[in-house]
This record gives structure tokens, C-alpha cells and sequence, in this order.
């Protein structure tokens, strides 16, 4: 149900925002799209794992230690929800929206569906939604996989999250300096030209997993400069994703037909996560496979997991020889760069497309 809430709003708030900015500024709502995003991120997650931490509430924030953190699960989502049907309740209370001219009042929701499956038949839609659904191919590894596998070699969970908060200032800006380029006829520029500087993150991403093995003092600890380099990396990646992020999502706004405007975009937004998702899903399930372990001080290999339970039975213990992260980084970049050179062209083919080639009315 809170699912299909959020799903609802998140539609209603696309098509408002289409309805309520000109064409011309139509571009602005990514903007506001990944600000709000960075902010909501920001107090779910890193806000969150940081009151919900004993050690960190006891180390920063506590004279006397406790237990337990400053919030919990429950208490968190008590406290927001209330936030969330209060700013909510407001917005219904208090704006009040003129008609759309271009939107079909008497539109049903079947009637709606009908022509979003029309949407779906467009040449031009088709060809999009390829491109974004194989997209984000070759970062699947160094985004999906990057961040457990520093957790693996020691690092805690609550350090890997600080290293958000000193992007966040970074992240409400640039969508900020973005947008003046991705307001324009072309926004897809930035999205081309972002993208090989994110493909090469994923071969740093592999090398700096490779040396927290090698730098690291104690458990959990890490020298100074090995810090420095994953914050500067992380900032590096921040600034390709939000310029990729900030340029689709205002593609989306421009071309998305106002006469079904929210429904439109979320479709569009839809594919999109989508096509982040599944490559981080099939990037998890793959890299064990790709990971060559070997039995020391017991028979055979450790290709599965009867095997594995063979070699620990006989008093050996399974370690890796090859690590199956650093093949997928590599393949995920060979693949990134193909797909680069394959598909850039059309990229630019359907930014420069009329806005009656994604019209369905």
C-alpha cells in the first residue's frame, strides 16, 4: 500500500510539474527532481545509519554511552510519516492549479492507458527506451558491487556513509550549474558527455578495492590518504551521475506529451530505473560465479557449495585466488565503451527529434 501511495504522488508530482512550468523552462523540474532526491537520500539513509548507530551516537553525540542509538527504525518512519502527511495535507489545502489546456479532462483512466500503450508503439520511444535500458551497463559493477566489497576487506558501514555528507553540498549545487545546459533544446549532451569519465570510475573503483587489502593498519582502519582518495573519487563519481541523472531526467520534461504528462514521464522514469536496476541485480548474482577459489589444506576445489563444505570438513579453508569483482569491472567497462560507440549517435539523433515525434495525440 505504501508503495502504491508513493507510486501515485510520484506520478501526480511529474505531471504538476510539467503543467506548471513553461516549455521553455520545462528543464528546471529535474533540477528540483535531484535536489529533493539528494535531500530525501541524505535523511534516509546517511542521517539515519548515522542516529541509528550506537558507536557514532556514543563517539560524537553522547557524554554517557549507551546501547543503543539516538533513533530507531520504528521511530524514524513514525516521525516522517507524520512530516509527510502534514507537508502533503498543506499542498492539497493550499495550492490550487488552473486547467491545463493542453490535458483531456474527460480523459479516463482506461482511455489513459490506451494511449500509453500508443506512447509505447512510437518509433522514437522504442529506440529510447533501448538505449536507456542498456545504458547503465557498464557502471553496474563499480556502482552495485564497489561499496560491499570495501565493506568485505573492513570497512564499516557507518564510515562508507560519511562519505556522503561532504557530497551533499556538492549534489544540491551542481543540478543547480547543470540545468543551464540541460534547460536548452539539447540536454543529452551533457548525458554523452559525462559517461566515459563515469566508465573510468569503475576501473579506479577496482583499484582502490584492491588497495584497502594492501593499506589497510588494523581492522577497520585505513591511512588518512587511502580516505582521501575514496572521497575525491566518490566526488568525481557524484558529478558524472548527477550530470547523466540531471540530463535524462530533463529529456523526460521536454518530450513528455503534456495531454498525459505525469503519466508520461513516470513511464520514461520508470524504464530508466529499471534500466539501472536490472544490471545491478544480474552484476550481485554474477560476480560470485566469476570468483575462483581454491582448497587449501584440503582436497578439490571451491566451485560450489557442496565442494566448499568438502574442503572446510576435511580441515582446509577456501580462498580466493581470482576475485570475480575485478573481471566484472573489466567487462563492465569493455561493455560501457562499446556501447558508447555504438549508441552515441543515435543519442544525439533523438535529442534533436521534433517534439510531435513523441506525441501520441
Amino acid at each position: 500500500m505504501l508503495n502504491v501511495l508513493a507510486a501515485t504522488q510520484d506520478i501526480a508530482v511529474d505531471g504538476w510539474a510539467l503543467t506548471m512550468l513553461s516549455r521553455r523552462n520545462v528543464g528546471w523540474a529535474s533540477t528540483c527532481n535531484s535536489v529533493g532526491q539528494t535531500a530525501g537520500y541524505f535523511l534516509g539513509n546517511v542521517l539515519f545509519l548515522a542516529l541509528e548507530s550506537a558507536d557514532f551516537c556514543n563517539k560524537y553525540l553522547r557524554s554517557e554511552p549507551k546501547e543503543t542509538g539516538l533513533v530507531t527504525l520504528a521511530s524514524f518512519l513514525y516521525f516522517w510519516g507524520i512530516v509527510f502527511f502534514t507537508t502533503t495535507t498543506l499542498v492539497w489545502i493550499f495550492k490550487h492549479e488552473s486547467d491545463d489546456p493542453d490535458a483531456d479532462s474527460e480523459q479516463s483512466i482506461i482511455d489513459t492507458y490506451k494511449q500509453l500503450i500508443r506512447v509505447i508503439q512510437l518509433p522514437a520511444v522504442i529506440s529510447y527506451a533501448v538505449i536507456i535500458l542498456t545504458a547503465k551497463v557498464g557502471f553496474s559493477a563499480a556502482d552495485s558491487l564497489t561499496g560491499l566489497k570495501l565493506i568485505e576487506s573492513g570497512m564499516q558501514k557507518q564510515t562508507l556513509a560519511l562519505f556522503a555528507i561532504p557530497m551533499i553540498p556538492i549534489q544540491i549545487v551542481l543540478p543547480l550549474i547543470i540545468s543551464k545546459f540541460t534547460a536548452g533544446p539539447k540536454p543529452m549532451n551533457v548525458f554523452l558527455r559525462a559517461m566515459p569519465f563515469r566508465l573510468m570510475l569503475g576501473l579506479l573503483y577496482a583499484f582502490i578495492v584492491w588497495l584497502s587489502s594492501q593499506v589497510q593498519e588494523t581492522k577497520g582502519n585505513f591511512p588518512t590518504y587511502f580516505y582521501a582518495l575514496i572521497l575525491c573519487s566518490y566526488a568525481i563519481h557524484q558529478v558524472a551521475l548527477y550530470s547523466m541523472f540531471v540530463s535524462q531526467m530533463a529529456f523526460h520534461a521536454k518530450i513528455s506529451d503534456p495531454a498525459i504528462g505525469g503519466t508520461y514521464m513516470t513511464l520514461l522514469n520508470t524504464l530508466a530505473n529499471l534500466g539501472g536496476n536490472w544490471p545491478a541485480t544480474v552484476a550481485l548474482w554474477l560476480v560470485e560465479g566469476l570468483t575462483w577459489k581454491s582448497c587449501h589444506g584440503g582436497p578439490g576445489q571451491c566451485a560450489s557449495t557442496a565442494e566448499t563444505e568438502a574442503c572446510t570438513s576435511a580441515g582446509g579453508n577456501c580462498q580466493t585466488e581470482i576475485d570475480g569483482y575485478y573481471i566484472e569491472s573489466f567487462l563492465c567497462v569493455v561493455i560501457g565503451i562499446f556501447w558508447f560507440l555504438w549508441r552515441q549517435k543515435r543519442v544525439r539523433q533523438l535529442d534533436r527529434l521534433p517534439l510531435d515525434a513523441w506525441k501520441c495525440s
